[in-house]
């Protein structure tokens, strides 16, 4: 590692731990005596299909007078409906005519129990209109439920009818697989009396841990939203401050995002806007955090049975995602441009290509690393040869530093003369590194996102989505947490080596030498929360490198070099060989800071005579 190499490196680390430093997981204090946050429901999900429920509280009739056609459908009956298909486990309650429970089959929390994303403790949903100035929620009303199949698809709908025929009706559609529910709201003549120009669709949201670390857990926790004229945004994830946003524009859709799955609504026209918020109570660690959605529905698109929506319960896969609606798949995090499209366009498609062949995650890691490497492979020579050719310049580089000892500009000089003499780029080793650096940054993205590795075990580590642990320590250290990973451990052992190992044909001398061994020492403290699959990616990668290195090292001749490089140096001093445009421009740039200084130090004698 030449000195410019040391440079870039010293770069790319700054920049590394200024990014891990503001957006590492915080380890969260755990109480001995969790909370529990609940919202007021008429009773949990039974096992019965259809099942009577709580009769709710007798309105009186001048409160049923006030609120005209829909006055009569105050009072009544709770009724259940369950429907099952092959990934989701969904029932529906008459009062509203609501999904009141639903259950992904095909997953599990990170406790082995079922995984839900509604349940009555954790869900509240209200459709807010007004009759003559009379508050009404359309979702507090009994509804006559009915069942029946189109196709393979289940229909379940909801209505509210009149002695006139006048109807209100929600219906849900449901296809024998996938996470999508049809939803659709109809209605002749009854929505006509709803006296504002909207409804504001309200969604409280209680989420609940599914994953093993809660601090990253509400790192990876927020809402996310889709304009009508496809601009994506999101209320900051890693906030644990009330966080609101409003919107004035049409929104095409919003989902409530956990780490690896989602709770959305998507319009098939638009909603005309909302407000959404996310808070956390930190002491609380039966909660993520709680999320409250209002959105706006034209009452038009109601009374001209317009009102069409898709909800979406299911894991945040990026594969899945794509398929849904335009901008979906943003709710799976990529990184920023360009880290993003290097994602999506050259390392998930390898990923899913080797997730295919259905092998152990952890060969699937070692694999990617393989055909990496070997994709990124001139790039390694070149930054090997760049190394060689720097080691056999050293005694000459050596020369020039005691000869001008307390003039660094001056010794600059007679180097940028010497690689100039010998036809050396000084910066070919830096550049190899640097252009590796982006395939770095997209593997942070990758697997913390990917929710293939959700529950995968390798080895010690039983989830490779979270960090892996062989010590619980009885105290946290800041900075670092209360556990030990041992993968991490194994990354940086594999780092130092590899510094020793470069240290050997380095340039380098005093504190830049000692870099290579500082900057493992500190991502122990960065990577220990971080996906095991990140932390084992870094140390089979450094791993490879070494292993590169080593074979590359048996094809690089020092002799050779020296004797290419002696016969650039006749050409030169001949009158032969020619510039590249790197030097020549950075040869001009050295004459005119050099005509620049000399200019400033005559000025200044001037100034004392």
């Amino acid at each position: 590692m030449d000195r410019n190499t040391a440079i870039g490196m010293t770069l790319m680390g700054a920049l590394l731990l200024v990014y891990f430093y503001f957006f590492s997981p915080t380890p969260q204090p755990q109480p001995a005596a969790p909370a529990t946050t609940e919202l007021s429901t008429t009773g949990a999900a039974t096992d019965d299909s259809t099942t009577v429920a709580n009769t709710t509280v007798v309105l009186d009739s001048a409160k049923v007078s006030a609120l005209h056609g829909f006055g009569a459908f105050a009072n009544g009956r709770e009724e259940k409906v369950k429907v099952e298909t092959q990934d989701l486990k969904i029932e529906f309650t008459s009062k509203g005519g609501v999904i009141q429970y639903l259950e992904l089959k095909n997953y599990k929390t990170y406790f082995n129990k079922p995984l839900v994303l509604v349940e009555p403790r954790s869900n509240a949903m209200e459709l807010n209109s007004q009759v003559k100035g009379e508050a009404i929620n359309l979702y507090s009303l009994y509804y006559s439920p009915q069942v029946s199949k189109k196709s393979d698809t289940t229909l379940v709908s909801f209505t509210l009818r009149n002695e006139a025929g006048a109807y209100f009706t929600q219906e849900y559609s449901i296809p024998p697989a996938g996470f999508e529910i049809g939803y659709s709201i109809k209605n002749s003549g009854l929505a006509e009396q709803l006296s504002t120009e909207q409804l504001s669709l309200q969604w409280t949201n209680i989420l609940r841990p599914l994953e093993k670390d809660l601090a990253d857990s509400r790192n990876n926790t927020t809402i996310n939203s889709y304009t009508l004229a496809g601009d994506f945004d999101y209320i900051s994830e890693r906030s644990m401050d009330t966080e609101t946003e409003t919107f004035a524009d049409p929104l095409k859709w919003i989902s409530i995002k956990q780490k690896f799955f989602l709770a959305s609504i998507i319009a098939k026209e638009s909603f005309s806007g909302g407000e959404l918020q996310t808070s956390v109570n930190q002491s609380d660690t039966s909660v993520v955090k709680r999320a409250n959605v209002k959105l706006f529905i034209p009452l038009k698109a109601v009374t001209e049975n317009k009102a069409d929506f898709t909800y979406y319960f299911g894991p945040n896969d990026y594969n899945q995602l794509e398929k849904v609606t335009p901008g979906f798949n943003e709710n799976v995090y990529l990184g920023w441009a360009p880290i993003k499209y290097i994602n999506k366009f050259a390392i998930r498609p390898l990923f899913n290509l080797l997730v295919d062949f259905n092998m152990n995650y952890g060969l699937v890691i070692l694999v990617l690393v393989i055909i990496l490497r070997l994709v990124l492979l001139p790039l390694s020579y070149t930054s090997n040869l760049s190394m060689a050719k720097m080691k056999v310049l050293k005694p000459e580089l050596d020369e020039i530093k005691e000869k001008f000892p307390d003039d660094m500009a001056k010794a600059q000089q007679e180097q940028m003369k010497l690689y100039q003499q010998v036809g050396v780029n000084p910066l070919s080793g830096c550049i190899p590194v640097l252009l590796q650096l982006p395939i770095l940054m997209a593997m942070f993205y990758l697997f913390p996102n990917s929710i293939e590795l959700r529950q995968e075990s390798l080895w010690w580590a039983e989830d490779l989505s979270s960090y892996d642990s062989i010590l619980t320590l009885p105290f946290t250290i800041p900075f670092y947490g209360n556990h030990v990973s041992l993968f991490v451990l194994l990354m940086t052992a594999a780092t130092l080596y590899n510094s020793w190992q470069n240290n050997q044909m380095t340039t380098v001398q005093g504190p830049m030498k000692s870099l290579g061994y500082i900057m493992p020492v500190v991502f122990i403290f960065v990577l220990n929360s971080f996906p095991a699959a990140l932390s084992f990616y870094y140390f089979v990668s450094t791993m490879a490198t070494i292993i590169q290195q080593i074979v590359i090292k048996r094809f690089v001749d020092e002799d050779k070099i020296k004797a290419v490089m002696e016969e650039n140096r006749k050409k030169i001093a001949a009158g032969g060989g020619s510039k590249s445009k790197f030097m020549s421009k950075l040869e001009s740039a050295m004459k005119a800071s050099e005509e620049a200084r000399k200019k400033a130090e005559e000025e200044r004698k001037n100034k004392k005579k």
